[in-house]
């Protein structure tokens, strides 16, 4: 193991940049949201490609990623969309980075830069990002100004530390030809199963185009279009939970996401299924999104074929990385 502390200096914070693991766990009854990251899916990938536990903390990087420097050689992954990468090390020669597979680094400089086709992508660096835990999760919550780097996104000058592993060598960039993807991001942007509500207007939802409004963030995403129009009395506030689909009184839906409230009093409309629901994170302000009603049988199953598809991508990482297998 590396016995020396190793740490990441933060040049540029990028748009939104965040700590985030698995999410928090275990505190909704109390009021306390998930956080964690949008799609646990690919910050698990990210973690797999460079050895680490699933639960690793990483990067969430948001439109434009941070500008990182470090003075020994450390092993990255850059999973979800595309994002643009270079490098700079002490020959002052720059070169890019490929995503979706693991890339050892010696000392220098990270650059990341414009997000390509989607959102956001997700940084897995070997140690993962050593912060403290806060209720049982290194994640940053927005909201609740806590978790990661004091509750924020990264800002120039902070410093992040990275947790025990292997003794990384590497004089020059070093990756393999294969590359692991779990979706393709730009395909996955047109339509979202959701579990539809008893209330009479949950499947207007589905007969109208919205569009993502720009005030969405990692709460909620925010649609707009041709308003759902719904004389109901006001509710007594009741639990809701990342993917419930909410409509307030401006008739604009809602879809909860990690940083959302534990409890809400707004109209559900229903709930976007468990398959579907991490793939919300790419989508732009600006993109158009129709949703499709299913029911829980059409839910499971396909929650079924999302374990099916990732089971299958880390077993062929395993074997590329010459791991052995889970039993």
């Amino acid at each position: 193991m590396n016995p020396a502390a190793q740490y990441l200096h933060v040049l540029h914070g990028g748009g939104l940049t965040t700590v985030q693991d698995l999410g928090r766990s275990g505190w909704r009854h109390l009021g306390v949201a998930r956080a964690g990251a949008l799609d646990t899916a690919q910050a698990a990938l990210a973690n797999r490609m460079v050895g680490n536990p699933s639960d690793a903390a990483v990067l969430e990087l948001t439109l434009r990623g941070p500008t990182l420097a470090f003075d020994r050689p450390i092993r990255i992954a850059l999973c979800g969309a595309w994002i643009d990468a270079s490098f700079e090390g002490s020959r002052a020669r720059t070169s890019a980075v490929p995503c979706g597979r693991p890339v050892a680094l010696p000392a220098g400089t990270l650059t990341l830069g414009t997000i390509r086709a989607g959102l956001r992508a997700w940084l897995a660096i070997a140690g993962g990002i050593d912060v403290p835990q806060v209720l049982g999760s290194r994640s940053t919550d927005l909201r609740g100004g806590f978790g990661g780097i004091d509750g924020r996104e990264l800002h120039a000058g902070d410093t992040l530390p990275l947790g025990a592993h292997a003794a990384i060598h590497a004089t020059a960039m070093d990756a393999p030809p294969w590359w692991g993807a779990l979706d393709d991001v730009a395909a996955v942007r047109d339509t979202v199963r959701y579990l539809a509500s008893e209330t009479p207007w949950a499947h207007a939802l589905s007969e109208r185009t919205w569009t993502i409004d720009p005030r969405s963030n990692r709460q909620g995403l925010r649609l707009a279009g041709d308003a759902i129009v719904a004389d109901l009395p006001e509710q007594v506030s009741a639990p809701v939970a990342p993917g419930t689909i909410q409509l307030p009184p401006d008739g604009q839906p809602i879809v909860l996401l990690a940083d959302a409230q534990t409890i809400g009093g707004y109209p559900r409309l229903g709930h976007v299924i468990a398959a579907d629901l991490p793939r919300l994170a790419q989508w732009r302000p600006g993109d158009t999104l129709r949703f499709v009603a299913v029911d829980a049988a059409a839910a499971r199953a396909a929650a079924q074929h999302r374990r099916n598809e990732i089971a299958r991508l880390h077993w062929a990482i395993d074997r590329a990385l010459h791991k052995p297998q889970d039993p």
